[in-house]
């Protein structure tokens, strides 16, 4: 089938051989083997056959042909069913593409929708290390779900490097519209990264706690050092988010800066303009008997005491830093 990307059996952490979609449970029965089915944008029939070859629990078939549900792990017997997302920047635009996995004694299935990366690399980091490989089915869960997990690191520094050079730009000039917009779409593909990354805490601790026949208690501790890397993303989402407001904080307060140099010269040359405005209507008010009216050289002083009085005004307003 085309939605069928790799479908293979392994035993002793070596495969064995590649298998179609229908022979999946004859191998999955046999001791010290496990089918491992890769899927890209599976349909109703392909997930209706794996049901009937590994007996999935209809409730995990329904989640799976719904899909878009968020990130989870349920439980269902000795199976369970986990739904992942991988982050996609697309055009500028924040995507999630969704990963779920089924697994059981015996099988491993991951059925993947959209185009993220692909998990044949999984397959050939895990192929790579068959001493590892050697533990089964819940190895293969530990290195599906640390893929997912590395696919949010590259984004994330992608992201903390745009708001590096927002902050770096609102020191040299102030705030433009289009920066304001840049900021506001980070800060809300951090608050939906978040939302992705939070549950993949609890997952990572039930993972840890489960008691199944195909998962090894020598296997936590890869299972805690995933839950280890999520709470690395967590506290990176959080600083990210906190830059995010600093940057506009900043930008806030500069230009509130700014505004008050502007107000402040403003205020300097309106009461540079105020003295000679004052002088000049005072001797403007037309009245017969005025000081220095008939005086020879009455209008020069005048000139001069204007023109002192502004001097001085601007030499104290300059020392203030006002000008």
């Amino acid at each position: 089938m085309q939605h069928v990307v790799a479908a293979a059996v392994y035993s002793a952490g070596h495969k064995v051989r590649d298998i179609a979609l229908d022979e999946g449970r004859q191998w999955a029965r046999q001791p010290g083997h496990f089918a491992w089915i890769g899927l890209h944008d599976p349909g109703a029939e392909e997930l209706r056959l794996l049901q009937q070859q590994f007996d999935l629990h209809e409730l995990a078939l329904e989640d799976a042909l719904a899909q878009h549900t968020r990130p989870k792990l349920e439980i269902f017997g000795d199976a369970l069913f986990m739904v992942l997302y991988s982050p996609l920047r697309v055009d500028g635009q924040l995507r999630f593409v969704e990963t779920q996995l089924f697994a059981g004694k015996g099988y491993v299935i991951s059925a993947r929708y959209g185009n993220s990366a692909p998990y044949s690399t999984v397959r050939q980091r895990c192929e790579a290390r068959p001493l590892l490989l050697e533990h089964g089915e819940d190895f293969v869960l530990y290195a599906l779900l640390s893929f997912v997990i590395e696919n949010y690191r590259p984004l994330l520094e992608q992201t903390h490097g745009e708001l590096e050079a927002l902050e770096q730009a609102v020191l040299e000039r102030p705030l433009e519209q289009t920066q304001i917009e840049q900021i506001h779409g980070l800060r809300r593909d951090l608050l939906r990264l978040k939302r992705y990354v939070g549950p993949l805490v609890e997952i990572c601790q039930e993972l840890q706690q489960l008691d199944f026949p195909f998962i090894d208690k020598h296997m936590r501790p890869y299972f805690r050092d995933v839950a280890i890397h999520v709470n690395r993303l967590l506290e990176d989402l959080t600083n990210q988010r906190e830059m995010a407001d600093h940057a506009i904080e900043l930008g806030l307060l500069l230009e509130a800066s700014r505004q008050s140099v502007v107000q402040r010269k403003f205020a300097a040359w309106a009461a540079i303009l105020a003295f000679p405005t004052a002088v000049a209507g005072i001797y403007g008010m037309n009245f017969d008997f005025m000081p220095e009216l008939r005086w020879h050289y009455g209008y020069f002083t005048v000139l001069g005491v204007i023109g002192s009085g502004c001097l001085a005004l601007f030499a104290n307003f300059k020392r203030l830093k006002w000008l």
